[in-house]
């Protein structure tokens, strides 16, 4: 567990999980170096922005519609939305930087140009996002927390789906992709709580990938170790 201390009038938020890994290449420390502050969506910490003023995301991607990814790992599958919708801005928010190192050099060789990235917790960029701005949303393979004493600390809970709902347009469509059966579960239960409905028609619509869905190396983990990819769409009601 890492807890943060910002600056005064901060919220005192727990973070759980790893920032950073080791044995960074120096071609990824170069990318940080050289590429991450280009690629800010604005001022979303407290320290940079601690009035929590509002992003600007219709000028930050000159009115097209945004979508955002939680928690992007190496940044395949934002890297392959951000190619094929080259008339979407897509924010990716991932606080593990060697993660975000391994995005910034799929940027430099995608050469796509509609991507942000926010290095850090997605609750501080909700903090700052305009109410109703995303079209669409991203949680694929969240962090399962297997222990029943942790399942607290999963995304699914009031604490990001409140403030995610808010950020999402009516209508604006979320997507959660997991192997974990207790985390479907849990997803099932709470989404509807903070105000989405489940698109499922038929039985086979949490089993079926999306028809833009790119295996990411978690999901081909998951099906080398025997476990059933799941893939749940809601909207906002």
């Amino acid at each position: 567990m890492t807890q943060t201390k910002h600056p005064s009038g901060a919220p005192w938020r727990n973070f759980y999980g790893r920032f950073k890994g080791k044995g960074m290449r120096a071609s990824q420390e170069a990318y940080l170096a050289e590429d991450l502050a280009a690629l800010s969506p604005g001022p979303v910490t407290w320290e940079e922005n601690p009035d929590r003023v509002a992003l600007d995301t219709d000028a930050l991607f000159g009115g097209k519609p945004v979508w955002l990814e939680i928690g992007f790992g190496g940044g395949e599958h934002l890297i392959l939305m951000a190619a094929h919708n080259p008339d979407v801005g897509i924010i990716g928010c991932e606080p593990y930087i060697n993660g975000v190192a391994m995005l910034l050099g799929k940027i430099r060789k995608a050469d796509v140009s509609n991507l942000r990235v926010h290095p850090g917790d997605v609750r501080d960029l909700f903090d700052v996002l305009p109410d109703g701005c995303l079209q669409k949303v991203f949680l694929n393979y969240p962090d399962p927390w297997p222990k029943k004493r942790h399942h607290r600390r999963r995304f699914v809970t009031p604490e990001h789906l409140e403030p995610l709902h808010r950020v999402m347009a009516t209508g604006a469509e979320l997507r959660v992709a997991t192997d974990i059966q207790d985390y479907v579960r849990q997803t099932l239960e709470e989404v509807p709580k903070a105000g989405f409905t489940w698109s499922a028609e038929r039985p086979s619509d949490w089993r079926d990938p999306w028809v833009d869905w790119l295996s990411t190396r978690y999901e081909q983990k998951a099906l080398r170790e025997g476990r059933t990819p799941h893939y749940l769409t809601f909207h906002k009601a």
